[in-house]
């Protein structure tokens, strides 16, 4: 029987405890990525672009498992998020404001030519309208701090608040990547109050 590897417990840069914020060094991975503009709760550009994500992961699980005898867990849906001003996230929270980048993780072993040929055989089936944004890409994001949020999404402005202005400048660090998050609860099906979402944040010295 194939092993399946579950990326959720072997790395750590999937675990993170509510109430505490923690320091790490994320490693270089590889993300299929596809980028999008404003509210994910009302922009159909936000559900197109996870639309066209899992299909391609999918393929890419399927032929690991049967070309190189590797099964794994599809890791969990993960964004950037970025906007011109940082209130957008924490005060303001004007979500129409937001640019992101939604990714799911590749595992190393998968090549470019293994996700060029997924990202075939998903256009060859069912092809979603947004297949030919996704690309193949290393994110490096270094040293971290990240923690749990349990809730609403909306409920995050105030640990992101106290994460900026308390927490990382009291360990003489500053913000240089873009806000980093991993949906370990999926958030079609999850009631809002109960999801997990890991919060990271990359940081270098001040």
């Amino acid at each position: 029987m194939t092993q399946k590897t579950d990326f959720k417990k072997t790395l750590d840069g999937y675990r993170a405890r509510a109430g505490r914020f923690s320091l790490l060094d994320v490693p270089d991975l590889r993300y299929l990525m596809i980028d999008g503009h404003g509210d994910p709760n009302t922009s159909p550009e936000f559900a197109a672009a996870v639309e066209a994500l899992y299909p391609v992961a999918y393929k890419l699980k399927f032929a690991s498992k049967l070309d190189l005898g590797r099964d794994y867990v599809v890791p969990p849906l993960e964004g950037l998020w970025w906007a011109d001003d940082l209130d957008a996230f924490t005060a303001a929270r004007d979500k129409s404001r937001w640019d992101w980048t939604m990714m799911l993780m590749v595992p190393d072993w998968l090549d470019d030519d293994a996700v060029a040929a997924a990202v075939e055989r998903v256009a060859a089936t069912n092809r979603p309208p947004k297949l030919d944004d996704v690309r193949l890409e290393t994110l490096s994001e270094g040293r971290c701090v990240q923690t749990l949020h349990i809730g609403s999404f909306d409920d995050e402005a105030d640990v992101l608040a106290r994460l900026h202005d308390e927490f990382i400048p009291g360990q003489g660090l500053r913000m240089t990547g873009k806000h980093h998050e991993i949906y370990l609860s999926d958030f079609r099906k999850v009631a809002p109050d109960k999801q997990r979402t890991v919060l990271r944040q990359p940081v270098a010295g001040a």
